[in-house]
């Protein structure tokens, strides 16, 4: 069976040195894209609700439209995770992009005119969506040298945390101004950004064919099932990413259904306001800012054990909802929820890009994306009746106990110490930057 090359500080075609991250060209056209593509995918399904206020659709529609664009994302991780491996991760990203900007004025032509046309965009942009995930984490390996992967994910996920945080508030300025068909289209504009602007990377220490390994493998012909498959070896390979894959998708399949479901209903029938709605959420948004400029810094010594303690802090969100407790305990609940969020995410998505082979790096990574989100909707469906038939207090005990208990498993695999199958050895990361806290 094949093994992963050890891990180097080979440059990608960005490094630059050790410059700050943001003035790397290369990086800041990669950060550029990537944002642009958060910001659409995060605005698409708040403009669509602003479609709902003003009556242009109804609700049933909506979800109908939610629910097309899941099942394009979640059908495309897969295939675009075998395709970034195959072929350029920049042509995926590019074919990617294009494919939401142009869904996004097909489903303003289809407003208020036809639900099926604005279904059939909505799969599409959701595919697109679902191609860049795999293709952006795999395209940082190549922009990126292995001592900066850290503080370049940190950067990636600050971006997209301060567009949650700001962008309710652009969006409904810019809703004063334009009706939602326009900012559909403008939706489409932002993923043109994200196809176009993003350069090409260089794979560290692979050669030949597009794009790199996988060249060959495509001449030979191999089937998609085969490539994928693959793909499951090689996270097979890896103790600690099948490990914490299972505790990611436990905890987002419990904590992040108690969030979409019980927290509105809490803070309505407890609180009697949606004052302690918006204060949770954005309390959250706060603390993943914190969490993620910690972890561009800080080096623990066991990065994976701390990576995983930081997943276990969502337990507290559900948690704070068992009781009558003041709103906000509730809120700071949700604040550590937050930080803990990013201190996983981070070491989470460079752990992957460094053990990971670089010519299946991409299809891990649809792996982990298919595994953690593909779930998320099943926990979303099953928690309202639960909650019905044994009342809200022992479900989110159970979602609480469940988000403390599975990155609490995960930790006891010996490599998860590190998010390596060297676990005594000492971090790439640290190693490249003499940094080990």
């Amino acid at each position: 069976m094949p093994t992963s090359p050890a891990p180097t500080t080979t440059r990608g075609a960005g490094s630059g040195g050790r410059r700050p991250i943001l003035l790397d060209v290369a990086f800041l056209r990669l950060w550029t894209g990537a944002t642009a593509s958060g910001l659409a995918t995060w605005a698409l399904p708040f403009v669509l609700g602003l479609a709902v206020l003003d009556r242009t659709l109804g609700a049933t529609d909506l979800g109908l439209l939610l629910a097309a664009r899941t099942i394009g994302f979640l059908a495309a991780v897969p295939v675009a995770g075998v395709l970034a491996d195959r072929h350029s991760r920049r042509k995926v990203v590019l074919w990617a992009g294009l494919a939401s900007g142009a869904a996004a004025p097909v489903l303003a032509a289809g407003l208020g005119r036809s639900v099926p046309l604005m279904a059939a965009a909505a799969a599409v942009a959701g595919a697109g969506q679902g191609a860049c995930r795999p293709a952006y984490q795999a395209l940082t390996a190549e922009v990126v040298d292995a001592g900066r992967r850290q503080q370049a994910n940190a950067v990636m996920t600050l971006a997209v945390r301060v567009t949650t945080l700001v962008g309710p508030s652009l969006a409904a300025l810019l809703a004063v101004f334009l009706d939602t068909a326009a900012l559909l289209v403008g939706i489409g504009l932002l993923w043109l950004v994200a196809a176009f602007v993003p350069g090409r990377g260089a794979r560290p220490g692979v050669t030949g064919g597009a794009g790199g390994a996988g060249g060959a493998k495509d001449a030979q012909g191999t089937s998609f099932l085969a490539d994928f498959g693959e793909g499951v070896r090689e996270a097979r390979r890896h103790p600690w990413f099948i490990a914490g894959l299972g505790a990611l998708t436990a905890v987002i399949a419990t904590g992040y259904s108690a969030t979409g479901v019980a927290l509105p209903l809490v803070s309505r029938d407890e609180y009697g306001t949606e004052v302690v709605l918006a204060g949770a959420m954005t309390a959250y948004t706060a603390g993943a800012l914190a969490g993620a400029l910690l972890i561009a810094r800080w080096r623990p010594r066991s990065p994976g054990r701390a990576a995983l303690a930081g997943l276990a802090a969502y337990g507290f969100a559900p948690l704070s909802l068992v009781l009558p407790v003041h709103p906000a305990v509730v809120m700071a609940a949700y604040a550590v929820a937050g930080v803990g969020i990013e201190l996983f995410n981070v070491p989470w998505f460079t752990a992957a890009q460094r053990e990971v082979a670089p010519d299946r790096l991409a299809r891990v990574s649809s792996l982990d994306f298919l595994l953690s989100y593909g779930l998320a909707p099943l926990g979303l469906a099953l928690i309202a009746p639960a909650i019905e038939a044994f009342g809200a207090a022992p479900v989110l005990v159970a979602c609480a106990f469940t988000c403390f208990a599975a990155p609490a498993a995960a930790a006891l695999v010996p490599s998860s110490r590190g998010f390596s199958h060297r676990p005594a050895a000492e971090p790439a990361e640290a190693r490249a930057t003499g940094a080990t806290r």
